[in-house]
């Protein structure tokens, strides 16, 4: 089972326990967040494409951390006249593990501590 979320202007194929990093959101670690922006479901061979997102269906995540990614280094030049300028930033990221995905016609996924908790 696998969806396709929108978030931060970009798109990304999740499935459950899947750990990704987003745009900053703002939630603090421990929380839970919901993407109601599901542009595609599947699972069992089935595919389910919304226009634009499917209506009814979710993906909850758990904040696992806010975070900075590497440097990204910028550095303009101007050939043959002596000028350089370099410069850089880190940006700012939402660490997420997705928990669980639902939908029209997906079976209900449940969260690893009920799961655990079960067995």
């Amino acid at each position: 089972m696998f969806a396709v979320i929108r978030s931060g202007g970009k798109q990304y194929r999740v499935a459950p326990d899947t750990v990704l990093k987003v745009e900053k959101l703002a939630a603090e670690p421990g929380g839970t967040v919901t993407f109601t922006d599901v542009l595609a479901l599947g699972a069992a061979g089935s595919l389910t494409v919304g226009a634009p997102t499917v209506a009814g269906a979710a993906v909850q995540a758990t904040v696992i951390a806010q975070d900075r990614l590497d440097t990204v280094l910028i550095f303009k030049k101007r050939r043959r006249q002596n000028s350089r300028r370099r410069n850089g930033h880190r940006q700012q990221v939402t660490v997420l593990r997705v928990t669980a995905i639902t939908g029209p016609g997906l079976p209900a996924t449940k969260p690893p501590a009920e799961t655990e908790a079960a067995a």
